[in-house]
């Protein structure tokens, strides 16, 4: 794997952040689904069904993507592309909105111009090294739009790195503790004014 990009070395390895184009995502998409199945600990049987959607999302209106990789192997994945009101998981995150008494005046400013960040993903042998929070930086460094969004799983305390990653970066409650229609989970919905703080966070996933 070859390409130009930001290089930052860690222990003796060099990591290189590249963004890919469509055609590049698409057929990475196995080998990067690979890595989100690894990262959340999800069983390989979802694995033909989210290349489908992965490869489906490289062909939204404005999605960027960015991976991490040592020359060798792909290390870690993020990618999004502009909300849209027309698209299923904005409408949750409206129907969330509703539901809890907005739109509020934030809530109505951050929906009208924002960033879904879709995926974000580190190998897991990988974490720890500050590969995400470089990701994340990359990635909201192509973006256009006032604010970015997110959705994380709830967890106690906030007690993960992921948490610990994106409160780092500034992001702020826009939902807690949100259904969507056909997962049981409860997530949080996140979101931050772009372009992010220049700052590098002390946690790092």
């Amino acid at each position: 794997m070859t390409g130009t990009g930001n290089y930052r070395k860690f222990e003796g390895v060099t990591v290189t952040y590249m963004p890919i184009s469509r055609l590049e995502f698409a057929q990475l998409a196995p080998q990067l689904v690979d890595i989100y199945l690894q990262a959340m600990n999800y069983s390989r049987d979802m694995r033909d069904q989210r290349i489908t959607v992965w490869q489906r999302d490289s062909t939204e209106p404005g999605f960027q993507a960015v991976i991490a990789h040592d020359g060798t192997h792909v290390l870690g994945v993020t990618y999004g592309h502009p909300g849209s009101h027309s698209h299923w998981w904005t409408q949750q995150i409206m129907r969330g909105v509703f539901e809890t008494g907005g739109p509020s005046a934030a809530q109505r400013e951050v929906l009208a111009s924002f960033f879904e960040l879709t995926e974000i993903h580190v190998a897991p042998q990988c974490q720890g090294m500050g590969i995400g929070t470089r990701l994340i930086q990359e990635l909201l460094s192509l973006a256009g739009q006032r604010f970015v969004v997110l959705s994380t799983p709830e967890v106690p305390g906030e007690e993960n790195s992921a948490f610990r990653l994106y409160r780092a970066f500034g992001f702020e409650d826009l939902l807690r503790n949100f259904v969507f229609r056909g997962d049981p989970r409860p997530f949080a919905i996140l979101y931050a004014a772009l372009p992010l703080s220049a700052r590098l966070p002390a946690a790092e996933r």
